[in-house]
């Protein structure tokens, strides 16, 4: 079964969606379009009544509300409705949360616990560079947190800080999917793209694929190639 992502054009690079219950890696370097993509597949799911949930370690969902604000997609209004929860790991609020799900096992335990008992079929985490605050052991830690997300009944984003996408990290190798956004600057200004570089279960290319910004959020062009 698969799911949309809710970013027109996206789709038809995987086969008409995501797999459901999997996780995905989504890569790029900073303003590429990493979390315009990640709200938009929140929304998506929001609206069609699935129970959603974005976790951060970096910013309010008031900040997050407001910089989203400027696009017609429907995420600040999910948002408001309570459709979405939203749980920022760094506030004393967030900390209060998670800790009812558990106090032995660390932050692994918890998260998992709290997308089983919310029954949370989609989730955005934001992002692996940020968790690694949390993990005293940062490679044997992240390898078992991105090891219990995959086993859970939720189809998952989890952001990465990457700038280089010949450079693999531990998330890439573990993840059912590897999203990687580009930009870069030539003559002619910034040229923006996405490639999906890995899809288990889904026949897909690895060609760049343009993507540019409007009020109705981030759009592919799947019929469009960037030459890197």
């Amino acid at each position: 079964m698969r799911v949309s992502s809710g970013v027109p054009g996206f789709d038809e690079l995987v086969q008409g969606g995501l797999l459901k219950d999997r996780l995905y890696v989504v890569s790029g370097p900073p303003g590429s379009g990493k979390t315009t993509f990640s709200t938009q597949f929140i929304t998506q799911g929001a609206k069609a009544g699935e129970n959603c949930l974005y976790v951060t370690m970096h910013e309010t969902k008031e900040e997050l509300m407001q910089d989203m604000s400027g696009y017609e997609f429907g995420f600040d209004q999910v948002m408001a409705s309570g459709k979405v929860q939203f749980l920022n790991l760094m506030t004393d609020g967030g900390k209060r949360t998670i800790t009812q799900f558990g106090t032995e096992g660390g932050l692994t335990n918890r998260i998992v616990a709290f997308l089983e008992q919310q029954d949370i079929d989609r989730a955005v985490i934001d992002s692996t560079m940020l968790l690694q605050h949390f993990f005293n052991d940062v490679s044997d830690e992240i390898t078992g947190f991105l090891s219990a997300l995959k086993q859970t009944d939720t189809t998952t984003v989890l952001i990465s800080e990457m700038t280089d996408p010949s450079s693999y990290a531990d998330e890439h190798y573990l993840a059912h999917g590897v999203i990687f956004f580009h930009n870069y600057l030539e003559q002619g200004g910034m040229t923006r793209g996405v490639q999906v570089i890995k899809m288990r279960g889904t026949a897909i290319d690895c060609d760049i694929r343009a993507i540019d910004f409007s009020d109705r959020g981030l759009r592919v062009r799947p019929e469009q190639k960037v030459e890197a």
